[in-house]
């Protein structure tokens, strides 16, 4: 079980020693402490093993993971788990602007309240965020899921695609071609399977979520939407 000092350790010792490891590695279980904010911790991960980081960590904490389970004791920066492919990363604490961008896969939880842009130009990832978001939060969101227990910001879901979205709270305003949708029993399936992976399941009634998506009028130019582009 490494367990590494980054008060001693640099990170780019951290993340060359994790860029090793192989699919098969018995070295399953890792501890960083003392990240006093350092930025790009555990970025790049490829192999399935758990990260356990003791505090809070600075810009594109998790960034391009991909397999590996991110524990992270405390909140997290700008670009948390940014381009994640798949795994999991949890944030116990807040999370800065930018979480879970451009990701292509895996689950992202935060626990407390994401700042803007969160899950913006999302491409498959799941994000589930128990308190609130800010502004412009899956601005081009393309595909995957973003729930949320608390509220939203403005222009949320601005320039959507095909990503699926789910307020619990109220909602500041609605983006450029988001619009509300039915919540229908295939929606309320879909949600129970997120809370649960995020250990949230039977204690939110889901019935209180709104669904949001693309309304698919930018598709495609139409001379009669010019004044929504």
């Amino acid at each position: 079980m490494p367990s590494i000092d980054l008060s001693k350790t640099s990170v780019r010792e951290l993340n060359a020693a994790l860029h090793k490891l192989q699919a098969d590695t018995n070295e399953t279980l890792w501890t960083v402490t003392n990240p006093n904010g350092e930025h790009s911790i555990a970025a790049g991960v490829d192999a399935p093993v758990t990260i356990n980081v003791q505090g809070s960590v600075g810009y594109f904490c998790g960034g391009m993971n991909k397999h590996a389970n991110i524990v992270i004791d405390g909140s997290a920066g700008q670009g948390v788990g940014e381009n994640m492919m798949s795994g999991r990363i949890h944030v116990k604490g807040d999370a800065s602007q930018s979480a879970g961008a451009t990701g292509r896969g895996g689950l992202l939880i935060v626990d407390g309240n994401a700042s803007a842009r969160c899950g913006i130009s999302m491409k498959g990832i799941d994000i589930v965020v128990k308190g609130g978001i800010g502004h412009l939060s899956a601005f081009m969101g393309q595909n995957g899921r973003l729930v949320v227990f608390g509220e939203a910001g403005e222009a949320l879901g601005d320039s959507i695609y095909e990503a699926r979205l789910y307020v619990r709270g109220p909602v500041a305003g609605l983006g450029a071609d988001c619009i509300e949708k039915p919540l229908r029993d295939t929606h309320k399936a879909e949600l129970m399977e997120l809370l649960t992976e995020a250990g949230e399941a039977h204690k939110i009634d889901i019935a209180e979520f709104r669904r949001y998506g693309s309304a698919r009028k930018l598709y495609n130019f139409n001379i009669d939407n010019a004044g929504a582009y």
